[in-house]
């Protein structure tokens, strides 16, 4: 990953979303997105030029656009019509991103046209987060990662957002998964956590 100056930058070209920009690199802004946050916050996070990934939760193609600076190719999963229609104009200037109109919770329904991937992101905000991430592990190479952004509002908001990301961490090692890193995204992003996880090799439950 690259940093000029202190901030979060990528190698492509400019003019997605008026983003800065800084002696020729786009300023990754991580009150914007929530994986440059998490990039901030733990300077150990990489991405690379020979990973493949599998972004749910594309939404209008902004992150996904810093991640296809730096990656060889991004599946991007979108389900709402109005951002997908802004993700399809960013994927006409980087043809390394492979848009797919899908819904998360259902991946059979695109399960054909994604390969195996290095690194699984998710972005979503529904209820079942953990589930969904679940449901997308089948596609992650042995040795991938997977990173779920949990917006705990959009979990319960009857408990408190610890309470979530206590019993969002509980159920995922569980299901099989090993969580190795996780973290609140506080000052950027309020109620937000970022759980990285690998596949346990004892096996999915």
């Amino acid at each position: 990953m690259i940093r000029i100056d202190g901030n979060l930058v990528s190698p492509g070209p400019g003019g997605v979303y008026n983003e800065r920009m800084a002696q020729g690199y786009r300023v990754w802004d991580p009150y914007r997105s929530k994986l440059s946050a998490l990039c901030m916050l733990d300077p150990e996070i990489d991405l690379t030029a020979d990973m493949r990934v599998l972004y749910l939760g594309a939404a209008n193609g902004t992150t996904v656009s810093h991640v296809a600076d730096y990656v060889e190719c991004v599946y991007a999963i979108e389900f709402a019509p109005r951002p997908l229609r802004d993700l399809l104009a960013v994927a006409e200037k980087r043809k390394n991103i492979v848009p797919i109109a899908g819904d998360a919770t259902r991946p059979d329904r695109y399960a054909p046209f994604v390969e195996m991937v290095d690194l699984l992101y998710q972005d979503v905000a529904q209820p079942d987060q953990a589930g969904i991430l679940m449901k997308h592990i089948p596609f992650l190479k042995a040795g991938g990662t997977a990173i779920l952004m949990l917006k705990t509002r959009s979990v319960d908001i009857r408990q408190t957002p610890d309470e979530v990301f206590a019993e969002t961490i509980e159920r995922l090692t569980d299901s099989g998964l090993r969580v190795v890193k996780s973290c609140w995204l506080e000052p950027y992003h309020h109620d937000h956590a970022a759980i990285i996880c690998v596949v346990d090799p004892t096996g999915i439950s």
